[in-house]
């Protein structure tokens, strides 16, 4: 099944999800999670927001951990975030000079303690298939 992944462009939908306080801070980000809103809500997709305050650097240094966020979560979130949740992903300054692979062990963790990590179906067992 394949997900989509919306952006958050909407400054109320940022606050709306600041506002719930389900957060995670991991070394090279923050992810924020809050349960999608009715209208929006489809099953087979979700929404993520990025930012990144000035705190982190002049804008150059801010749209490449923008970048470097938005492709940590294009290869994450398909495949381990749940549906029916909205995402807000902070960059720190350490997501600027954090190696790759770290920043995707920080999102994978970040998703598992605010609880959008995506159940894997359960896997047939060799007596419900009938191959015994």
């Amino acid at each position: 099944m394949a997900m989509r992944l919306d952006r958050l462009k909407q400054r109320a939908d940022f606050l709306r999800i600041a506002a719930l306080r389900r957060k995670w801070a991991a070394p090279g980000l923050i992810l924020q999670a809050a349960p999608g809103t009715g209208t929006e809500l489809q099953a087979d997709s979700l929404r993520v927001g990025f930012t990144v305050s000035k705190k982190v650097g002049n804008a150059v240094a801010r749209n490449r951990a923008k970048r470097r966020l938005r492709a940590a979560v294009d290869e994450v979130f398909p495949l381990q975030a749940a549906c029916g949740l909205d995402y807000v992903v902070i960059g720190r300054r350490e997501t600027l000079d954090r190696p790759y692979s770290l920043l995707l062990q920080d999102l994978r963790a970040a998703l598992k303690r605010v609880g959008g990590l995506r159940v894997p179906p359960a896997a047939p067992t060799l007596e419900a298939s009938g191959e015994a």
